[in-house]
């Protein structure tokens, strides 16, 4: 029987009697698997009506409203969980994954070092720590975390990717070129593995590197806004107005609109010396302001000067 087979007969079993709580239940996990996630939180709210001290219900609602991204719901129904089950290492493990979304890092610390009391070679609860840990900028326990979740999997390419960023971040790029290609190593087709090895090779001055590691960002993810950009300002500075040219109308075509991109394609319109075309692109960027980080007055000007 399929899961909406299943789905459907268990519809029917609650339509014929609402109080099949057992029934019910069953439908909320289905559902909340099968991504109907409104559907799911329904029962499983009637359900905790009824049984307020069932620590499970709590627990699939936190994942319920982790899922809807609704995080502080989630918060509090693990902690309700928590607190009918001190002991519920499931509910402590993503009670730490929603403080780190809401950015109580020291709350997310505190829930993996207790999953780490029960269990110290849980390489994912090493990786989130580190996560927490990176996020707050505390680069030594991060890659201290990070370095235990690889003594544990060597295949964590998450692990060995931020572990690349950290060295990146503290300027030792030849051990962060080490690690993004021991990611590609792991998974030849991590967008972002190449997109920080390109900024290592640019750096560096090796621009033929750069583009390539850039055009293969942009094979693997072609929505990849900061890709395009940072490879049409490279092609003009070496003075490949057409192909800057064609990577930025590639941007447009294909990524979401921003100021940003307008603001790149009418610097690269400008130094191909098409000017109605850097005209029309620098009002644009004006226009989506928004998502402007150059400051309008800076773009005006620009603009002012062209006519």
């Amino acid at each position: 029987m399929s899961k909406f087979d299943k789905i459907e007969e268990l519809q029917r079993l609650i339509k014929e009697d609402s109080s099949n709580f057992q029934a019910r239940r069953q439908l909320a996990v289905l559902l909340m698997d099968c991504g109907f996630n409104e559907e799911a939180l329904g029962h499983l709210l009637y359900l905790s009506k009824n049984f307020e001290y069932d620590e499970g219900i709590f627990y699939n609602l936190g994942i319920v409203y982790e899922k809807m991204k609704k995080f502080n719901k989630a918060k509090e129904a693990y902690l309700k969980s928590i607190e009918l089950d001190p002991e519920s290492l499931d509910s402590i493990y993503n009670l730490g994954l929603v403080y780190t979304e809401l950015k109580e890092y020291d709350y997310a610390v505190e829930c993996f070092n207790k999953i780490l009391k029960d269990d110290s070679e849980d390489s994912n609860t090493y990786f989130n720590l580190g996560l927490v840990y990176f996020k707050k900028k505390n680069y030594l326990a991060a890659m201290e975390n990070f370095q235990k979740t690889i003594d544990i999997n060597d295949e964590d390419l998450y692990a060995h990717f931020y572990i690349g960023n950290i060295f990146k971040e503290l300027g030792d790029l030849d051990s962060a070129r080490e690690k993004f290609n021991k990611v590609l190593e792991l998974s030849p087709d991590y967008s972002w593995a190449y997109f920080n090895l390109a900024v290592i090779d640019y750096e560096e001055g090796d621009v033929s590197s750069a583009v390539y590691n850039l055009q293969k960002t942009i094979e693997l993810n072609p929505l990849d806004t900061e890709a395009y950009k940072i490879l049409a300002k490279i092609l003009i500075a070496n003075g490949e107005t057409s192909g800057a040219c064609e990577v930025i109308q590639n941007a447009l075509s294909r990524c979401e609109e921003s100021g940003d991109l307008y603001y790149v394609a009418a610097r690269v319109f400008k130094s191909a010396g098409d000017m109605e075309s850097a005209q029309n692109y620098y009002n644009e960027a004006l226009k989506n302001f928004k998502t402007l980080t150059v400051p309008a007055s800076v773009v005006k000007k620009e603009l002012s000067n062209l006519r």
